[in-house]
């Protein structure tokens, strides 16, 4: 079976990678106005140079900056749009840790004006990747339904949008064709749009939350489908959107269950082009809601771990993606890890060497399985 030209690849990857220390030690400093904003961007930049290196190295087409620029996957749009108060609400929803303790998520920035987008939120990061290789870039992008879920429509209290969150949504899918436009002028021709909510809500105990403070699960579900449609509306035709589904990379995440609850409006309603799903886990349940992906969408199968050292049998690998193309033809099915291997600049699960090994046997594993 021939490679893929195009994006997403036969191997590819979710994006985010663990922050080397003299970073995280730099921006310590420079959030204690100890270290000048230039010097935090020198840092930066060699640490994505070399990121890059590793990616190469390994064999990957698309190429991340690791996001190297940012305190975590999710924040980004809080921290670049106006409309966000310095303060924040506690997440609605937990992660449960492999030791069987609960915590609450991060907690989220809520409205309290009217949004209008300052600066960008990854086009900047994006251009300067772009001169760091010859291979494809991809820009990774916060979905927009993020900047809803965590706190529901209690986020909007305290804002013009009270009681109004059609407003609040239509006024974020506006940023994110801003966004994409700017993305599309820098020559981004990939991009992945990181999505939380859809994957959480495949929870009835998650269903159950939202219902608590207020919400109708499945009207919530129909709106983020909606939103998410709505941004990418004016995106350019040679441009690449792919959506990444997750549960939550840490421990056992924020939900158990398979897509079943959402799979035909997921596959059926979103407007992109492939979809970044993590399998890595019982928790994701078995493969037969991707009955519902449409003959023209591509499916990466997120079957490798960012959270565990060990690599994965290719054996096992290539018995697991015989099983998803029973549901979708081989020629549109690929190979990821299920997540990135640091979703915020904490974690540090792995060494860089770690990473790599990790990376190359993706590319290997892939290339074995489509020979």
């Amino acid at each position: 079976m021939p490679s893929r030209i195009n994006p997403p690849f036969r191997a590819d990857h979710v994006g985010s990678m663990i922050r080397p220390q003299k970073l995280l030690d730099a921006r310590k400093a420079a959030a204690a106005g100890k270290l000048p904003a230039s010097e935090l961007r020198g840092i930066e930049d060699e640490a994505i140079r070399d990121a890059v290196a590793l990616q190469e190295r390994a064999g990957l087409q698309s190429i991340t900056d690791g996001e190297f620029r940012r305190n975590n996957w999710r924040d980004r749009f809080f921290e670049r749009v106006d409309g966000y108060g310095g303060e924040k609400m506690t997440s609605s929803f937990t992660f449960t840790e492999f030791s069987g303790e609960t915590r609450r998520g991060m907690p989220v920035h809520f409205a309290t004006g009217k949004l209008k987008r300052r600066e960008t939120i990854t086009a900047g990061d994006f251009a300067d990747l772009s001169k760091l290789t010859r291979r494809l870039p991809k820009a990774t992008i916060p979905s927009p339904t993020v900047n809803h879920f965590f706190t529901g429509d209690n986020g909007l209290a305290k804002s013009p949008y009270a009681g109004d969150r059609k407003s609040y949504l239509a006024d974020i899918a506006a940023i994110y064709r801003q966004e994409i436009a700017e993305l599309a002028s820098l020559g981004c021709k990939y991009l992945q749009v990181d999505e939380v909510p859809l994957a959480v809500l495949c929870d009835p105990k998650n269903q159950a939350v939202v219902q608590a403070r207020g919400e109708d699960p499945q009207a919530l579900i129909d709106d983020y489908i909606d939103l998410m449609n709505a941004a990418i509306r004016e995106r350019p035709k040679d441009m690449t959107i792919c959506v990444h589904l997750c549960r939550g990379n840490s421990g056992h995440g924020q939900a158990s269950g398979g897509y079943d609850p959402v799979a035909e409006r997921l596959f059926q309603k979103l407007d992109f082009d492939g979809f970044f799903l993590e399998y890595d886990t019982e928790r994701a349940g078995d493969f037969t809601p991707l009955r519902y992906v449409p003959k023209d969408k591509t499916v990466v199968l997120g079957l490798m771990s960012t959270k565990l050292r060990e690599l994965e049998p290719v054996e096992v690998l290539k018995r697991r993606v015989a099983d998803a193309a029973r549901f979708v033809d081989m020629d549109r099915l690929c190979l990821s890890p299920q997540c990135g291997f640091a979703s915020s600049s904490e974690v540090d699960r792995f060494a860089a060497s770690d990473e790599e090994r990790k990376l190359a046997h993706l590319v290997s594993a892939a290339g074995q399985i489509w020979a």
